[in-house]
């Protein structure tokens, strides 16, 4: 395994990063297109994650339109924020017909095209654009990509093939519930999109992992689809590998041991791959200086043996407190690669060990629950199948319209082919979960933020989504939105890392939840330091720089943090 070196890596035009959540992309990303900038290029770096961070990396906002960082002449970043994307296609598609139609006509359009749907439509028209764009062709010699994790990119990739598909075999327009209805001049843009994707001497896939097994075998997974769709010019990054000269010291042993024993068991699909790696660093990454020097050095200096922390609340200390106050819905919730699942995991298993009746579930496309473990203690679980609930739910359709009286179904299959439908069906699969409430404790492990978000905003649009096809809302979807804003049903609980980068989107999190009304307390900080005994002076330099982000997540919770150590994910 060689180190990563830009260098031979970036003879292509377009390079995309992409991984499991939490494994390190946009660090990547961020170094590489910063590398490119100081050698004398013009890098245009574009974030299509909707849980995107690059203003933390660049300490400052960053514009959907592109902001130019002084620091790094030569480097332009852009951020696609979903929702504001949203409203500007939105507008887009009614402006036309302002003063040409009644206002009731007007309020009408904007009301189908109010869905969360609109929302990654109108993201992947912005990502299109950039790719296949002429003005950002010439102006740049390299564009890069960190995309969202990888079940969001993975849908986004196979966008175009899609939208493409229904347009041509829809017989009264692009309606898709109204969504798609800006779409039809859009074909040449999604062609162009994939012919460039595809091709290799323009496009380079950057897989990026951790040296563990879950980060691995998402890697392999992704490596497969993204070849199945034409996209094979790919190399594997191995982000955060521990040096030997660490190995004296029992935990730095063990990170060692484990880091190489996943290495050892890498999917077979990677071994053949060209594989670079990069060391993990003492310091933090959340300025424009030390992502620079990523690529390059680990100067460290630790001022003495920091202490443990006295004051860190136990797990078990929330979990008493879910159980006291008898929750019925939990949710974890974090930036990817925060460890929600084993954090929901673990509050199942304490909550079913206090007499509670218990159903874990996860709405991240990825999931990794356990599912022996949870059988083991007798633990429900409810996974939801995409395709199975997009099956289910286009038989319930296609009856309820047949009950109906309809004869010609030309129309209602139309809409039942669309992406959108997806959506709508796994969206229905979530509410009927949480119904379980009414007779069991439900703990959700939930996708990376920005898709939960989307998930939980889907609440309030989606009696408008559902009217257009199956004419009613069941019972469990009305219920879903007022049960998650009570607070003596509900717990949202925020997992994060003693980081910059998963604390600022933890707290944005919190912020967007407030706004939707949805209440918030407690707070999760896992993978700590300051619990593990270390005599490495790297992993003390490692325990200082997280202290600021423990006592900040303490100051933020009032107190209602949760301490874990190091331990194997």
């Amino acid at each position: 395994m060689k180190l990563y070196n830009t260098e031979e890596i970036t003879g292509q035009k377009y390079l995309f990063f992409t991984g499991k959540g939490g494994v390190g992309k946009t660090s990547i990303a961020c170094a590489t297109a910063i590398a490119l900038a100081d050698r004398g290029r013009q890098v245009l770096l574009v974030s299509t994650d909707p849980a995107s961070n690059l203003q933390d990396v660049f300490q400052r906002p960053v514009s959907q339109h592109g902001t130019r960082i002084e620091e790094v002449p030569g480097l332009t970043v852009v951020n696609l924020d979903p929702v504001r994307a949203a409203e500007e296609y939105r507008e887009s598609v009614v402006a036309p017909y302002r003063g040409l139609l009644p206002e009731t006509a007007i309020r009408n359009m904007e009301e189908q095209l109010s869905g969360s749907c609109t929302v990654e439509i109108a993201a992947f028209n912005q990502f299109a654009d950039f790719l296949s764009g002429r003005q950002e062709h010439d102006a740049y010699d390299h564009i890069l990509f960190d995309t969202a994790p990888t079940g969001h990119t993975l849908r986004m990739l196979q966008l175009p093939s899609a939208w493409d598909q229904f347009i041509m075999t829809s017989k009264h327009g692009a309606s898709c519930l109204g969504q798609l209805s800006g779409l039809e001049g859009r074909k040449e843009v999604y062609r162009q999109a994939v012919a460039t994707l595809s091709d290799a001497g323009l496009t380079r896939l950057v897989l990026v992992s951790r040296p563990s097994s879950a980060p691995l075998k998402e890697a392999a997974r992704s490596a497969g689809e993204l070849r199945q769709l034409g996209i094979c010019n790919q190399i594997l990054v191995i982000n955060g590998m521990i040096g030997p000269q660490d190995g004296n010291d029992p935990l730095a042993a063990e990170m060692v041991r484990l880091q190489q024993k996943a290495l050892a068991g890498m999917p077979e699909t990677l071994k053949g791959m060209d594989t670079y790696e990069v060391p993990l660093r003492s310091y933090g990454l959340s300025s424009i200086a030390n992502i620079r020097r990523l690529l390059t050095e680990d100067a460290f200096r630790p001022e003495g043996m920091a202490a443990a922390d006295a004051d860190a609340l136990p797990l078990d200390r929330l979990i008493d407190e879910l159980h006291r106050l008898g929750k019925r819905v939990i949710f974890t919730m974090g930036k990817g690669g925060v460890g929600k699942t084993t954090i929901a995991t673990e509050i199942a298993l304490g909550l079913r060990q206090r007499g509670d009746s218990v159903l874990l579930t996860t709405t991240d496309p990825a999931n990794h629950l356990n599912s022996r473990l949870a059988a083991q203690w007798g633990i429900s679980l409810a996974l939801i199948d995409e395709q199975q609930e997009l099956e289910n739910y286009k038989r319930e359709v296609r009856q309820k319209a047949k009950d109906a009286g309809v004869t010609d179904f030309s129309y209602i299959d139309e809409d039942l082919r669309s992406p959108c439908t997806q959506e709508i069906a796994v969206f229905r699969a979530f509410a009927g979960i949480v119904a379980k409430a009414d007779a069991q404790t439900v703990v959700i492990d939930t996708a990376p933020t920005g898709h939960a978000l989307l998930l939980l905003d889907a609440t309030q649009s989606y009696d408008r989504q559902i009217a257009h096809s199956a004419g009613d809302t069941p019972q469990a979807v009305k219920d879903l939105l007022p049960r998650l804003r009570d607070q003596r049903q509900t717990e949202v609980i925020i997992v994060t890392l003693p980081e910059a980068t998963p604390v600022f989107e933890a707290q944005r999190l919190q912020e967007d939840l407030r706004r939707a009304g949805i209440p918030q307390r407690w707070w999760v900080i896992n993978q700590s330091l300051q619990l593990n005994e270390t005599t490495s002076a790297f992993l003390q330099a490692r325990r200082q720089a997280e202290r600021q982000w423990v006592e900040r997540v303490k100051e933020i919770s009032g107190g209602h943090a949760v301490l874990i150590g190091w331990k194997e994910m």
